[in-house]
């Protein structure tokens, strides 16, 4: 919990204004048969009452990930706060596979956490463990127990302590509107504002380690690259070049920022490393390339061409420069991202006119569509690789959508103010 402490207290700095508004999550679609767990509330010991309720928390993040469904709270026989009072018979009657309890005690540090999981038809204990913290602190430890549950039960990483960037936009008329360059917790909680402009801001992406974001900005009527610092809010202009300045992303070890730049004439993908301020062209061809990004070595990177036409996707070896086409089926792919943990990509394919999510297989080469929308962009994928957060439209309005990599599940993330677009998915903080 070190590191969690010291993230919660690098983001708490004055300098970061709370947004106007949350996302609200909105679960459309999940599998057909979610595995059935019950969230009892968590029992506390201290005077008063808490500002959050650990188990509410931790169930809307389970299911939100459309595996799992929370046993009604009006349903539940007995509330145990402790593996001694558990009844598995009483949990058996209702179903639950799964039964998860804890409590909140006072403690030297602020409080203390207790939780433990069960498997109900085992009859058998799963996972014990005591959480210390502070009040200040619930929601990231809810988010932390959400995480160990959920690889508990899944087999893979949590993702709920993770954080979300994006852009919103307020218009209030054709000539007065504001942008925001926004972070919040992964589930839309907590937002932050770090940057705002009456100008456009986009193509957040995180850095490696979490603490730095990357974006173009158009404050200077012009695109061109920063670099912010979360803990301080220090921007760093990285790239202000005659052209275009966009598309920014960060090499794997977080010393060299890859982005597309029109100062030869051009656009080209080129490499800055952010130490020296050496820059490296790494495209050279009369087509627009554009939106690299990095392979998971830092050997490689996606971009977008359309040196064959229409744009699709090309991947490049940085050090050698020999280019490859990746994308063949349908007349518009772009906006590739590698899917952690493998070679595949996540992109926005065109098929007739709409324009939808897709991963493409790095050994069959076959596209599968994620997304039916129509108009769908900016893929970002989580870091285990499960889920994908994307721009799409609701309403008439822009907002966030989530599906898993398989498409069994998708979730429309709205926001209760202005259009919300271009969202980036934090690396694990923790």
């Amino acid at each position: 919990m070190n590191h969690l402490t010291l993230w919660v207290l690098s983001l708490s700095l004055a300098w970061a204004t709370a947004a106007k508004a949350e996302l609200v999550i909105e679960i459309t679609e999940g599998v057909e048969d979610p595995i059935p767990v019950a969230f009892v509330p968590f029992e506390y010991t201290g005077a008063g009452a808490l500002p959050l309720e650990l188990a509410d928390l931790i169930e809307r993040n389970l299911e939100r990930t459309g595996q799992f469904e929370g046993t009604p709270r009006e349903n539940m026989l007995s509330r145990p706060a402790r593996g001694t009072d558990v009844v598995f018979r009483d949990w058996r009657l209702l179903e639950s596979e799964y039964l998860l309890i804890g409590r909140v005690e006072p403690a030297a540090s602020g409080l203390a956490v207790t939780f433990e999981l069960f498997d109900v038809f085992g009859q058998a204990p799963l996972m014990q463990m005591r959480v210390p913290g502070t009040e200040a602190q619930l929601r990231d430890i809810g988010h932390y127990i959400s995480d160990l549950v959920y690889e508990k039960l899944s087999g893979n990483k949590g993702i709920f302590s993770t954080k979300l960037a994006y852009v919103t936009v307020e218009r209030r008329s054709e000539k007065d509107q504001t942008f925001q360059l926004i972070y919040s917790d992964a589930d839309g909680g907590r937002p932050q504002v770090i940057f705002e402009s009456p100008e456009p801001i986009m193509s957040p992406t995180w850095s490696p380690e979490g603490g730095r974001i990357a974006y173009v900005s158009y404050a200077n009527n012009r695109p061109e690259i920063y670099v912010q610092e979360l803990s301080t809010g220090r921007q760093i202009q990285v790239a202000a070049y005659e052209g275009q300045n966009t598309a920014p992303s960060f090499s794997p070890d977080g010393r060299r920022l890859a982005f597309t730049s029109s100062m030869d004439g051009n656009p080209e993908i080129y490499i800055k490393n952010l130490s020296n301020q050496r820059l490296l062209r790494v495209t050279r061809n009369a087509a627009i390339d554009t939106e690299p990004r990095f392979s998971a070595d830092g050997d490689r990177l996606l971009f977008t061409s359309t040196r064959a036409g229409n744009p699709h996707v090309y991947e490049v070896d940085v050090a050698e420069g020999k280019t490859q086409r990746v994308t063949y089926e349908g007349r518009y792919n772009s906006n590739a991202n590698y899917i952690p943990g493998t070679d595949d990509i996540v992109f926005v394919h065109q098929f007739d006119r709409d324009y939808q999510v897709a991963v493409q297989s790095s050994e069959t080469g076959a596209i599968s569509v994620l997304t039916a929308s129509g108009l769908d962009e900016s893929p970002s994928p989580a870091p285990n690789g499960q889920l994908i957060v994307y721009a799409t439209t609701s309403g008439g309005k822009g907002v966030l959508g989530l599906t898993s990599v398989d498409g069994s599940v998708r979730t429309l993330i709205p926001s209760t103010a202005g259009d919300v677009r271009e969202p980036a998915w934090s690396p694990y903080l923790n």
